[in-house]
């Protein structure tokens, strides 16, 4: 199989049909391999419009939604960026081209360790271990977060953590009914929220659900 060229088909059956035209996303999907960020025996689904598991009961988001997250979040080679839920590696490498730096917060050792193998081009990239499902207090605001899984409801902290002007990602709800939200800071104290499209994604470790009323 020729994996440059289902990359190749990847960015153009299912990237572009998604309404993903920002020359830089698709440049960078077409530079990065992401073979190299599944376990050998998944090489061949690498390019294919499926979540693929990583170990411990996680899973690698689908390459079209990856490919929104990044075009929503329009990152500059200034940005200081945040990721809950390093996972794969593979988001972590597609922020790391394009901003200053990444600070990356994974709750598993496991996928870290297996990660960070899988990142070591990169340079500008902090690992941390750490259950980020609530907040990540490192004293410390960023231009972008993300949050590459679901949480029932996004925790103030994030939004709080934000730079003004700085985007936050986040999947928002509870399956089989979510939200993609881009959230940015305007001020102060007041946030521009939109919803940019349903999905159904694996939640955070430990995030919280809402309540439930009972009758």
């Amino acid at each position: 199989m020729n994996l440059d060229q289902a990359r190749f088909f990847m960015v153009e059956q299912q990237i572009r049909p998604w309404d993903v035209l920002d020359p830089q996303v698709l440049d960078l999907l077409e530079s990065l391999p992401r073979h190299h960020f599944v376990a050998e025996s998944q090489q061949k689904l690498a390019y294919t419009d499926i979540e693929l598991p990583i170990g411990e009961g996680q899973t690698m988001l689908a390459p079209k939604i990856e490919a929104k997250i990044m075009q929503a979040l329009d990152v500059a080679e200034s940005d200081e960026i945040l990721e809950i839920g390093t996972g794969s590696g593979y988001m972590t490498g597609l922020l790391a081209s394009l901003g200053k730096s990444v600070t990356t917060i994974e709750i598993f050792e496991a996928l870290q360790a297996t990660a960070k193998s899988r990142l070591t081009p990169f340079d500008n990239i902090t690992f941390h271990i750490g259950d980020a499902s609530q907040t990540w207090n490192d004293l410390k605001d960023y231009d972008v977060i993300v949050l590459t899984a679901s949480c029932p409801a996004l925790p103030e902290s994030y939004k709080t953590k934000l730079k003004l002007g700085g985007r936050l990602f986040a999947f928002v709800g509870q399956s089989p009914a979510m939200e993609a939200k881009l959230i940015t800071r305007l001020s102060e104290n007041e946030w521009l929220e939109e919803s940019l499209f349903e999905t159904d994604v694996a939640p955070l470790v430990n995030s919280r659900p809402t309540s439930q009323f009972i009758f």
